[in-house]
């Protein structure tokens, strides 16, 4: 009852703000930006929103040399730590107070562009977009538009990826770029690559093509059952290759019931060296989760499976990268059948494996 008495009030305020809120006339034409301009993104939620938000960050950094700061969560701020594009990383404390002390130190910072990075309307991003105090506000052609200076049409989801709608701001600055050269981007720290390595060498002995077989994403309607994981990893022991099973900590349990504890990989909380094993591969088989676009950042080839139920846009799909996936338009995998993913993963893993002798 709570939940939908504060989904009312959002949509009350939301109204209100964009009905007295009036758009800022602001002269047409390219914005200049220098490397003296000071940007700030905001990029709330999840791992992914962050991870696909970095080839724009890229793209700004490359073409401007601007100082980019960035609002993120705490729920995905350490994607953009380690990142060189990046000047400083601010981490969103939810509730009134948080709000209220994000929005002081936001309006201090004094910045000079501001970007709202959501493809859809946050109430909540929203009321701060509203509230910070900067010249240029940037967003999508959406809802909340008179809360912006400058927007730009939202691409149509049912054809762009996410990716190539975040860098459809790059047409307000006159800036091109190659979408063939577009990249998402994380990086380890040395010493966790370092971590990893010591991991896969002190668990194989030859080098051969490592696969990695991922059973957990955000949601348990993405896991793809026990049965099913252990059948492919039964099958998949016939081939001369490397295997390692990637899990979360929630998913420990099922893990140990599909393969033996040595071969399993569990990182816990810690992001990078979860990202700095994936980076590791030959080869990611995985349901639709952070992972596919970790998998990117080195072009590493991902077969994925995919809940697209109710989902009017095109699939989160690593970017750049060799891809196939299974796709089911049910709410959940479980009457995905192995034999239809093996028969198309089969064809998928060959062509690498052949490529690795």
């Amino acid at each position: 009852m709570l939940k939908k008495i504060e989904y009312l009030l959002k949509n009350l305020l939301m109204l209100f703000l964009s009905v007295t809120t009036k758009k800022s006339k602001i002269a047409g034409g390219i914005i200049k930006v220098d490397s003296e301009t000071k940007c700030l993104l905001i990029r709330l939620n999840r791992i992914g929103d962050a991870l696909v938000t970095t080839p724009f960050i890229n793209i700004l950094k490359s073409k401007t040399n601007c100082k980019i700061y960035l609002l993120a969560d705490k729920k995905n701020n350490f994607v953009f730590e380690n990142n060189p594009d990046i000047e400083e990383v601010f981490v969103f404390d939810k509730g009134l107070t948080g709000f209220f002390r994000t929005l002081k130190i936001m309006n201090s910072k004094k910045f000079d562009v501001l970007f709202d990075m959501h493809d859809d309307v946050s109430a909540t991003v929203s009321f701060l977009i509203s509230f910070i105090k900067c010249p240029v506000k940037i967003g999508f052609e959406k809802s909340n538009k008179n809360i912006f200076t400058h927007t730009v049409p939202r691409p149509d989801p049912l054809k762009y990826h996410i990716v190539e709608r975040l860098c459809s701001f790059t047409k307000l600055f006159g800036i091109d770029y190659k979408k063939e050269g577009i990249r998402i981007i994380f990086n380890p720290k040395e010493t966790v690559i370092k971590k990893a390595d010591e991991f896969l060498n002190n668990l194989f002995t030859r080098n051969r093509f490592l696969l990695g077989v991922n059973i957990s994403a955000g949601s348990d309607a993405r896991f793809w059952g026990i049965e099913n994981y252990k059948k492919l990893i039964e099958t998949l022991s016939e081939f001369d290759l490397n295997l390692i099973l990637i899990t979360h900590q929630k998913d420990f349990t099922k893990a140990i019931e599909i393969i033996n504890s040595k071969y399993i990989f569990c990182s816990g909380d810690d992001f990078a060296y979860f990202a700095a094993i994936i980076k590791k591969l030959d080869l990611l088989f995985t349901p639709d989760t952070s992972a596919v676009h970790l998998a990117a950042t080195n072009y590493i080839p991902v077969f994925g499976l995919y809940v697209k139920y109710k989902l009017n846009e095109v699939i989160w799909s690593p970017y750049n990268t060799d891809f196939d996936c299974i796709i089911t338009e049910k709410p959940n995998l479980l009457d995905v059948k192995f034999d239809d993913v093996w028969s198309k993963f089969e064809k998928f893993l060959f062509k690498y494996l052949n490529e690795k002798k």
